[in-house]
């Protein structure tokens, strides 16, 4: 063999190798710091592992007796990697997550001390509840809580400065049994939800095995990020995560250069740790890109099984943010940090398996002849049309409120989105029945050397907040800010009690023949009844708002009016039926998202008018100090011209101070009242007149960074 023909083999194995280290390496570090099925294979033995593994795939209870061989195995594995400490990690009505932190130490008498961790204390700990928001449920003096152990989501290891500490996701209980937290609820909804799938798969298919039918969830995550510099030198970004004042400056995303633009390095190297981390916990990180706004992007997983995903999702917002300050970055995940520009959502996609793992939103090659596939489209339709004041609800926040219909982010009005294959399929069932499909096309670029590309049948709508795209529901009205589990449980519960009104129909049935003619009768009910929700067009427009008042669909812009469907009969009667909530535990809710709406937009005004009275209106006055001493300095030059056009800026300035002034004493007043909507009122017109400013005084002047700087220093 030729010399230069062995080099060349040489120097391909060598890549091979390489490529092959590499790619293992990756593999290998995929979920390392998850107490996941890979994990506990080698820290169980051999019966509680199939126990666990049992429960997390298929459902099944959890044996008793089991929880002390799964402790002492996540222990070893816990402090084998460092960990002294562990949590109990949940998620309480907050909206954020909680930890308190036991180390795994137990003094031994004389002897000294040693490193266990029970069974009791995995599956129940006693944190304090009388801090937490309970809406009435609890009073202060009753401070008992109880976190229980959710075996179904994997342990893991949260890294700081000082070593990993074990966190166990939980759910959160008050003394009584109620729920304190959005994961006892999502789970009873998946409970709910199965039941109901399962009931109904047995109507198709004469039986059903023992698996337990899931959801399955994507999380779409848009977020800011801003220079940390930059940012601790504005109170309202520190504080409230947004800008109570800011002018729009002459470029932000006009140009539209900046979606899916070229990813800065300084942005992709922390993108790249964002995602190792989360690699290492098992979330499933997939795109990343550019948004539309400057400083805005996103992060997107694969889909996972509904309670996985939620939990995930809650660590990526802490790991945004804990990776973005070791980067001298700040992640911003309000749902509207920026005025004039796009703000950030949550995308919620959505689907639904069988026991078998068959996506059940999966049309196939001809979606008119899928029943099954049809039915649970239909119960869709049903539900968002029915519910559509409680899925606005479980949306509403006093971020949301601000990008909401604003011509970035869906409308108040929740509207499904089908496209044209199944519109065409639902209208043919309306008027009789559904024999063909539309199908899909093949797109000619018309350059020789590009190929062909398979068209899908339908277009994607960005403008719908409840749209279908190909094997799933997109309800792209959550806010970047808020746990997905509200939305989620709301859906599972609607989609149940759907799927059951079917099924009480179709169980009539004595014959296949029968149950067919039994399931057209009842999708053609439902189309007609529910085919106010359908539309297909551009939901920003203004006919589109008039269209929808016509068809009767709400339009609740605020967040004060959609949470009164929490606490509404229909809302009551739903929940209580399926045992996802109390009527108890609703009105809690409604009375800690009222609250905290209220104090949010009370806390927004206190720390506009502290920002106009000490930095603003301070600066201004400086600015006016120094062009009228300019002007007096002037005088004796003869110079009339200038002179004349100075007066009338000093004159346009005092003017707009003036507005400022009476705008703070007004936004004071409106603080004192505390009504949400008048303070928000008076910060708006407050908030002009700030702006305005802006574009007149000096720029060494001015108290705090610009948008200019926010936007496009990172």
């Amino acid at each position: 063999m030729p010399i230069s023909f062995l080099i060349i083999g040489v120097v391909m194995a060598s890549k091979e190798i390489l490529f092959r280290d590499a790619e293992n390496a990756l593999l290998d570090s995929y979920g390392v710091n998850a107490f996941n099925l890979r994990a506990m294979e080698d820290y169980l033995p051999k019966k509680a592992f199939k126990a666990m593994k049992d429960t997390i795939e298929k459902g099944k209870p959890l044996p008793f007796g089991i929880e002390d061989d799964v402790a002492k195995g996540m222990t070893e594995w816990a402090i084998s990697k460092g960990a002294t400490h562990y949590t109990h990690w949940f998620l309480p009505l907050t909206g954020t997550t909680a930890e308190k932190h036991d180390s795994f130490i137990n003094p031994k008498g004389s002897s000294g001390a040693v490193l266990s961790f029970k069974g009791s204390q995995l599956i129940q700990g006693e944190p304090d509840a009388s801090s937490f928001p309970s809406g009435g449920l609890r009073a202060t003096f009753e401070a008992r809580g109880y976190t229980a152990w959710d075996p179904t989501s994997p342990a893991f290891l949260k890294y700081m400065n000082e070593g990993p500490t074990l966190c166990i996701p939980t759910a959160f209980a008050s003394y009584t049994g109620e729920a304190l937290d959005k994961k006892t609820p999502l789970l009873r909804s998946m409970e709910a939800l199965s039941t109901s799938v399962r009931r109904f798969i047995k109507v198709f298919d004469g039986s059903v095995g023992e698996t337990k039918a899931f959801a399955t969830l994507g999380v779409e995550q848009e977020y800011f990020l801003v220079d940390r510099e930059i940012y601790l030198a504005r109170p309202d970004l520190i504080q409230m995560g947004r800008t109570l004042f800011g002018r729009t400056p002459a470029k932000h995303q006009q140009m539209d250069d900046h979606y899916f633009g070229s990813i800065k390095r300084r942005v992709l190297a922390f993108m790249n740790d964002v995602d190792r981390e989360c690699w290492k916990l098992g979330i499933p990180a997939k795109t990343r890109h550019n948004e539309v706004s400057p400083a805005q992007f996103e992060i997107a997983p694969v889909f996972e099984e509904l309670n996985l995903s939620v939990d995930h999702n809650m660590m990526l917002m802490q790991i945004l943010k804990e990776t973005a300050e070791s980067h001298g970055l700040v992640a911003l995940l309000h749902e509207k940090p920026f005025a004039g520009v796009n703000g950030s959502g949550k995308h919620n996609n959505w689907s639904l398996s069988d026991p078998s793992g068959n996506n059940m939103l999966e049309p196939g090659n001809s979606p008119h002849e899928n029943a099954k596939f049809l039915a649970v489209l239909g119960a869709i339709i049903r539900g968002v049309d029915k519910y559509s004041r409680l899925l606005r609800s479980v949306v509403a926040s006093a971020g949301n409120d601000h990008r909401l219909g604003a011509n970035e982010a869906p409308p108040a009005i929740i509207s499904i989105f089908l496209g044209d294959q199944l519109t065409d399929i639902i209208e043919q069932i309306e008027k009789g029945s559904a024999s063909t499909s539309k199908a899909k096309d093949v797109m000619k670029l018309g350059v020789t050397s590009l190929p062909d590309l398979p068209k899908d049948v339908t277009d994607r709508n960005r403008t719908s907040p409840f749209a279908f795209t190909g094997n799933k529901f997109e309800f792209r009205a959550v806010g970047s800010a808020q746990s997905c589990a509200g939305p989620n449980v709301v859906l599972n519960t609607i989609v149940a009690e759907s799927l059951d009104e079917i099924t009480d129909v179709l169980e009539k049935a004595g014959s296949k023949t029968e149950m067919n003619e039994l399931l057209h009768k009842q999708l053609t009910y439902i189309v007609k009844k529910h085919k106010r929700i359908l539309f297909n067009g551009d939901n920003y427009s203004k006919e589109w708002a008039l269209e929808a008042e016509k068809r009767g669909l709400p339009n609740i812009k605020s967040t004060y009016d959609a949470l009164s469907a929490i606490i509404s009969k229909e809302s009551v009667e739903l929940f209580t039926k399926y045992r996802v909530l109390s009527e108890t535990e609703l009105k809690s809710r409604y009375n800690i998202y009222t609250e905290s709406y209220e104090t949010i937009v009370s806390m927004e005004g206190e720390c506009a008018l502290n920002m106009v009275k000490t930095m603003y209106l301070p600066s201004v006055c400086d600015h006016l100090r120094s062009l009228a001493e300019t002007i007096n300095s002037m005088k004796h030059l003869g110079d009339t011209k200038s002179l004349k056009a100075l007066s009338e800026n000093l004159k346009f300035i005092s003017s707009l101070t003036a507005d400022a002034y009476d705008g703070a004493s007004k936004l004071e007043k409106a603080l004192a009242k505390g009504k949400p909507k008048e303070i928000l009122k008076e910060m708006s017109a407050l908030r002009a007149s700030i702006d305005a400013l802006e574009g007149e005084v000096d720029d060494a002047l001015w108290p705090v960074p610009k948008y200019k700087d926010l936007l496009f220093v990172y």
